[in-house]
C-alpha cells in the first residue's frame, strides 16, 4: 500500500493515514510519540521506555522529501523522522505494539498519565 494523505485531528490528537486504495488507518499522537524512530527513543539496541505521554499532541508536521515527515510534539520532542514505510509498519502492527508498550509500562511500574495535571485557564 502507498500512503496518499495524512490528516491530523488536533482536538482528538489522531493522525489519519489514507492509502491510495482508500484504506484508512488512525494512529494517536501518544502512540506515535512513544514509538518515535528517533535515536533518543530507540536507543542504541535498547529502546527507551517513554511514559507519561497520554496527553501529548503533535504541534507541527513537516514534510521531508517524498518519503516522510518530521513530527514535532508539544512536549518538545522533535528528533524523529517518520518515513512513510515506518508509518505503514506502525499502522499494520499497532495492536501488537500497543499491547507490548502497555506491558512494558506495567513492568516498569510506569504510567501513561501526565506527571502534572494542567487545566486551561478560563
Amino acid at each position: 500500500m502507498t500512503l496518499r494523505t495524512l490528516h491530523y485531528h488536533r482536538q482528538r490528537r489522531l493522525l489519519d493515514l489514507v492509502f491510495t486504495d482508500g484504506t484508512l488507518k488512525v494512529l494517536s499522537a501518544e502512540f506515535l510519540r512513544v514509538h518515535s524512530p528517533s535515536a533518543e527513543v530507540r536507543g542504541h539496541g535498547k529502546p527507551k521506555l517513554v511514559a507519561n505521554k497520554r496527553d501529548v499532541a503533535i504541534s507541527i508536521i513537516n514534510p521531508v522529501g517524498h518519503y516522510g515527515v518530521k513530527l514535532i510534539f508539544d512536549d518538545g520532542h522533535n528528533t524523529g523522522l517518520y518515513h512513510f514505510r515506518y508509518l505503514c509498519q506502525l499502522a499494520d502492527e499497532q495492536e501488537v505494539l500497543w499491547q507490548r508498550y502497555l506491558a512494558r509500562l506495567k513492568a516498569a511500574n510506569a504510567s501513561r498519565e501526565s506527571l502534572i495535571n494542567i487545566r486551561p485557564l478560563g
